[in-house]
């Protein structure tokens, strides 16, 4: 596993770190992709299939054969700036509104902000570094297998959000950096999404959408999902050991102090010696309940934003009664938490404007019908990795995993017929081809929000993770081949 991480200097020279203090940030990175997607609306004829419903899914499907272009509707200078606004409540076919994630977010740096103000979770920290001293590189599989189940059985993405707050002062006062919390999330549910197995969001609506069983190729997910996850978890574990017996070579080593004072506000390593008090022991037993309940919620309930910001609300209220906070300080530690995390409910925004203005622009189902003409006349091997790599591209433009099932799905799924490729293949390099672009997609509101909790850069995420992708890539092809054979 030799990567980038093996040569990091122990010093960075003056001139790559202006450099790197000179990469655009995540704002910028996703406004210039909205203007560049306009553009390609200039570019790029205007086209549609026509639409059916399809009652296993309960949503419009694409009908094979009815492309047709229509009239153009180039989006310009205005488009582009109202699209960042339209990004937070304009309903697609694509994704639910992105104004449910960003009040969710700023619910939960509500509820971090009143936690955090008791010291319950500084304390706790501390006590459990105590403990866990010798053993914490054991966090690392165990939370990133937890991770994965949540993604291949529920699709788990929005939802971690709220678990960065938790684990990354855990992470950092264990003697790693925040690349190593953001990875263990953000891999940990990504490589699950990747490999889903029942996940309703990706494979049982891409099976539906392919007029097959969701369970038809479930050992070949599974195969993915194991190899997947045992892949990241070395690959983290490695990097974690690595940052523990020398901090420089983090990959964000020049903003390990500045995230110790961030993230370990009012730590003070001389007061180790610290306690739980009978107060703090109970706020952390409501905090910790607070996210067993969202789990359940989510997992059997059907809940989603509204429901889970409305359970952060709630939860804050009453530790902040518990804690004996009065009304104005209550309020104030709530903002303040909220404060904290409002570039990234504005970074949701941004996001998901790029996705309105390829849907404006009508385009997605051009590239779509171009894709289709590339697959004609190939053989199974040069098939299936060909359709891994369209829906690899594809991912880009349509984040969302039910958004990309229902969009591709009804077309491209017949084209294996005349290839001699099973369809729940096709199934099954759909889901890891958009699993693992949406562990890097810029328009991906999970992964800019996830880096922006953990103040790491985008440019810094692509350093760590891009050797990891490329044997993620490897192992995927060579399943997807096999499974021709199969």
């Amino acid at each position: 596993m030799s990567s980038e991480l093996d040569k990091q200097p122990e010093r960075e020279d003056t001139h790559e770190h202006d450099l790197l203090s000179r990469f655009p940030t995540a704002y910028t990175i996703l406004f210039a992709l909205i203007a560049i997607v306009a553009a390609l609306t200039w570019v790029i004829p205007a086209g549609q299939y026509d639409r059916e419903m399809n009652d296993a899914i309960g949503r419009e499907v694409a009908v094979p054969g009815s492309y047709h272009e229509v009239d153009p509707n180039p989006q310009g200078f205005v488009d582009v700036m109202l699209a960042p606004g339209a990004g937070f409540y304009d309903p697609d076919s694509y994704a639910a509104n992105a104004i449910d994630v960003a009040l969710f977010v700023l619910f939960l740096g509500g509820f971090l902000g009143v936690v955090n103000a008791t010291g319950a979770i500084d304390t706790g920290i501390r006590s459990a570094m105590k403990k866990l001293k010798g053993h914490e590189i054991w966090m690392i599989p165990i939370l990133m297998t937890l991770f994965a189940i949540g993604g291949t059985t529920y699709g788990m993405a929005e939802e971690t959000l709220a678990f960065y707050g938790l684990l990354i002062p855990v992470m950092i006062a264990a003697g790693y950096d925040t690349v190593t919390a953001v990875a263990i999330i953000m891999l940990g549910a990504g490589i699950g999404v990747l490999g889903s197995t029942i996940n309703p969001f990706a494979t049982v609506i891409a099976a539906n959408a392919a007029n097959i069983p969701f369970t038809s190729g479930i050992v070949l997910r599974f195969v993915i999902l194991i190899l997947g996850l045992v892949i990241c978890i070395a690959y983290v574990m490695r990097y974690a050991g690595r940052v523990k017996k020398d901090p420089s070579r983090s990959i964000v080593a020049k903003q390990l102090a500045s995230h110790r004072s961030f993230f370990l506000k009012g730590h003070n390593a001389q007061t180790d010696s610290a306690t739980l008090t009978s107060k703090q022991s109970l706020i952390l037993i409501l905090f910790g309940v607070t996210f067993v309940v969202m789990i359940w919620g989510v997992s059997s309930q059907d809940w989603w934003m509204a429901r889970m910001g409305a359970l952060f609300l709630g939860s804050a209220i009453v530790i902040g009664l518990f804690a004996r906070m009065g009304e104005k300080e209550l309020t104030g530690h709530f903002v303040d938490g909220a404060r904290d995390l409002l570039g990234v409910a504005l970074i949701v925004g941004l996001a998901r404007g790029i996705v309105v203005i390829m849907q404006n622009g009508l385009i997605a189902d051009t590239l779509l019908h171009g894709a289709v003409g590339s697959l004609s006349g190939l053989g199974n091997l040069a098939f299936i990795n060909l359709m891994f790599w369209i829906e690899a591209g594809m991912s880009f433009l349509v984040p969302s995993s039910s958004g990309l099932a229902v969009l591709s799905m009804p077309i491209l799924a017949p084209l294996s017929d005349f290839s001699g490729v099973d369809r729940h293949l096709i199934v099954t390099a759909y889901q890891s081809a958009s699993g693992l672009v949406n562990l890097i997609n810029p328009t991906f509101a999970v992964v800019v929000g996830g880096l922006a909790i953990g103040r790491v850069s985008y440019d810094r995420w692509l350093a760590f993770v891009w050797p990891l992708l490329l044997m993620l890539t490897v192992m995927i092809t060579v399943v997807l081949c096999i499974g021709t054979y199969l």
